[in-house]
Parts: structure tokens; sequence; C-alpha cells
């Protein structure tokens, strides 16, 4: 049944593709986001549907898309850059099999949003595929929010209607994309157009943001807590009443502290004592392992260059026993631990080069999205959406900055695709102020009269 579900709304964008081929593009957003051919149990499971939408997108793209105003932005040319770098290091790889495993979907990525700025000129365009990643991604918070509500969740149990816990249904990557992903559920409460922002969107919209916070508690992610309490400071800045929203924020934790589970409490209050938690500890001996390994190898070592990494973990436990300390230390050895971070696995596999670009991308787009955010701040009528999804758009983006500092997603396709909504959403902006300088002045009748 769950297949004959897939297959039917797959049918239906195909079918709606063929009078409007954008939806090609979004169906690729959604195949990509959602692996519908992982849920299958026989019929999408043997079809390389990722590549025949990847195929309709840019073929309907070539041979039916109108071409105006054709352009690369900077950021593309970055992109390119990278994903030539990445296939020089493959090709070098320490670990060449498991690389190339790695770099099959990992081009893809770079790739597609290299390619979906450019089918991105209308504001409808940019929103549809903000919607898409949005509901997309929601499908799996949804679940992961209702499980969580039932049974409370776990590290490592919540299980996500799959077994295979990559991609997006890794329990720390969706928590810090979920939480990420909040700013820009509000803006389509405010200000979307394809759903009118009535009361049942905006029911919709609050029942979102609520699964999207309950799955820090669901996997029990760490990561997950850093981006709420980082997502509750960047809202400072748009607060009218700041002294109100820190005091009901606060409260709000505070009442929520009975209703989560021992467990999630339990685990998050090991980010203080970090010495006496392995996983931590683990991090920072992979982290202190990747910064000697470049210096032998500054231009990276390819991807899953980890896999060759030879580390010992030291964990520190104290516990009281009256008036007594006690305090027992234990080191062990550890090997083909994975990078645990987005800058390491950067740094690790592409290198300074790749950590260079990778951070040029990024501040770029948080650089440009300040920029219109201050630019069309004050703006009204069909301007005043501008600023609020640049604001929404930068939340984003910090969000996944701060929580990939402890998430090896550096290569994750969602935020690729985030990067490449900004760049489309960037010259939509510019597009209509140029559009609107050009503009030939129609007197008034007051202007006439003087």
């Amino acid at each position: 049944m769950r297949d004959l579900a897939f297959v039917g709304f797959l049918a239906a964008l195909l079918a709606l593709g063929l009078k409007r081929p954008f939806l090609f593009v979004l169906a690729y957003l959604y195949v990509d986001i959602v692996s519908p051919q992982r849920l299958s149990y026989f019929l999408l499971n043997s079809i390389p549907i990722s590549m025949i939408m990847a195929a309709l997108a840019l073929g309907t793209w070539f041979f039916m898309d109108r071409k105006k105003d054709f352009s690369i932005a900077p950021r593309q040319w970055m992109m390119l850059m990278l994903l030539g770098y990445c296939a020089l290091t493959t090709f070098h790889a320490d670990m060449p099999v498991e690389a190339l495993t790695k770099w099959d979907w990992a081009w893809k990525a770079l790739a597609f949003a290299i390619f979906l700025p450019l089918t991105l000129h209308s504001k409808l365009r940019v929103e549809a595929a903000l919607l898409f990643m949005t509901l997309s991604a929601g499908l799996i918070i949804i679940v992961g929010g209702i499980k969580t509500a039932l049974s409370g969740g776990g590290y490592g149990v919540l299980n996500l209607m799959v077994d295979n816990n990559s991609g997006l249904y890794e329990g720390s990557i969706i928590s810090t994309f979920a939480i990420a992903l909040i700013p820009i559920i509000l803006w389509f409460a405010r200000f979307g157009t394809i759903f009118p922002p009535d009361w049942r969107v905006k029911t919709f919209c609050a029942g979102l943001v609520f699964a999207c916070l309950l799955m820090p508690v669901g996997t029990q992610a760490r990561t997950g807590l850093v981006c709420i309490a980082v997502l509750a400071v960047l809202m400072l800045r748009d607060v009218k009443r700041r002294i109100l929203y820190m005091a009901g924020a606060g409260l709000l934790g505070l009442a929520a502290i009975p209703f989560l589970p021992q467990s999630f409490t339990d685990r998050m209050g090991t980010i203080q004592g970090y010495q006496a938690d392995q996983s931590a500890n683990t991090r920072l001996a992979v982290w202190g392992w990747t910064l000697e390994y470049v210096q032998t190898r500054p231009f990276g070592g390819g991807f899953e260059a980890y896999l060759q990494n030879r580390i010992q973990v030291r964990t520190v436990d104290e516990q009281a026993m009256g008036e007594v300390q006690m305090v027992s230390a234990r080191t062990e050895a550890d090997e083909g631990r994975a990078w645990h971070s987005a800058y390491f696995e950067m740094l690790g596999e592409q290198g300074y080069p790749g950590l260079l670009l990778f951070l040029i991308i990024h501040g770029g787009g948080l650089m440009r999205m300040e920029m219109l955010r201050r630019r069309y701040r004050d703006r009204e009528g069909d301007m005043a959406w501008v600023a609020p999804l640049a604001t929404a758009l930068q939340h984003f983006q910090i969000v996944y900055l701060i929580g990939s500092l402890f998430v090896a997603t550096a290569f994750q396709p969602f935020i690729w695709m985030a990067v490449a909504v900004q760049i489309g959403f960037d010259r939509v902006v510019a597009r209509r102020e140029r559009a609107s300088l050009r503009r030939p002045f129609v007197p008034t009748a007051a202007t006439a009269a003087t």
C-alpha cells in the first residue's frame, strides 16, 4: 500500500510536469530528500528514479525553459571549482575504493546545486523550491515527531521510516536541519503565496515547528539542543519586545523539563562533563588526528580518508562517595572513526583548498543575505517578503554551520540545495530591482499640474 502511494504521487508529478516542466526539478528535490526508493518494498527500489528525475529536470530546462538573463553567479563558479577539486582528490584518494562510493552521491549534490539556480528565475519558483524542500524534510520530521510524542524516542533508537540511518534519516543530521528549517516555516506562515497563510496553513506550520522541536528530544542528539539555543539567540534580532521574548522562552524551557524523558536529560547533561563521555572524547581525538594528518597531506586524502585513522580515547569519570571523590581514568584504542564535523571532514578529505572553498561559499551566502536583509528591511508592498526571507535563509545557514561543527554534513545534499535557493533568490531580487529602475516614469495628475 505504501508503494502505491509513492508511485501515485510520483506519477502525478510526472504527469503535471508535462505541462509545467519545472515540476521535474521539484520532483528531483523530493526524490533526493525523501528517497522513496529506500522506503519502497518492490515497485521503486529497483528503478534509478533519482537519475530519471535528474535527466528530466536537466533536459526540459535545456530544451523548454527560457534562458533570459542567463548568468552564472560567483558562488556557482566556486561550487564548480570545489566539484573539480573533489574529482581530483578522489582520483588520488588514500582509500580509492571507499572514496568512489562517497563520490557517487557527493558529486551529484554539488552538480545539482550548481544547476538549480538556473531554473529559479521568479519568486514563485524560489518559493516552490523552498516549499518542496520543507515539506519533503517535513515528512521525515512529522514521522519522528509523532513517534517521539508516543514513545519518547531514544539515542539510536528512533526509527524514521527506514532502518538505514544515512542522509536526513540520521538522528543528529535531521535534528540539525529540523531546527534550521524553523525560520523558513515561519516565513511561509506569513508570506507564502502558493498556500496563502490562512488559519489552516498557520496551524500546520505551528504543528510542523513543534515537530521540529521534538526531533532533538526523539533522537537525543546533543547537536539539536545546541541548534535550538543558537536559533533562540538569532531570533532576538527581529523581536520587538526582547525582554518579554527572553522571559517567555525561559519559562517555556522550564515548563518543558518535566515532560522530557529521563534518558534525554541524562544525555544532555553529558555536554558539561564531556571528559567522561566516550563519544565526545572520540570526536576530540579524531579532530586532533586530522590536524596532524593535514600537516603531511595539506591537499587532503580524498573521500573517506578517516578510515585510516588510529586514535587513543581517554575518558575520566568522577564520582562522589560521601566525602571522598573517586576518579577513574581509562584509555582505549580505536580506529576508522568518522570525522564528526563538517569542517574536519572537508579539511581531512579536501585539504586546505577544499576547506577554504567551503568557507567562502557559505560566508558569501551569509554576507549576501545580510545585505538583502538590510537593504529591504523597511520595504512594503510587493517587496515586503524579501527581507524576511533573507533573514530566514541566513538563520537556516547559521544554524547549519553551528550544528555542522559536530556532524559531518559538508556534502549533505540538503544544505547545497539551500545554498542554490539563496543564489536563485538573490538573482530574482536583483532582476526585480533592475526592472523597477528601467520602468518609465508615468506622470500623475499632481505632477502634471506642477
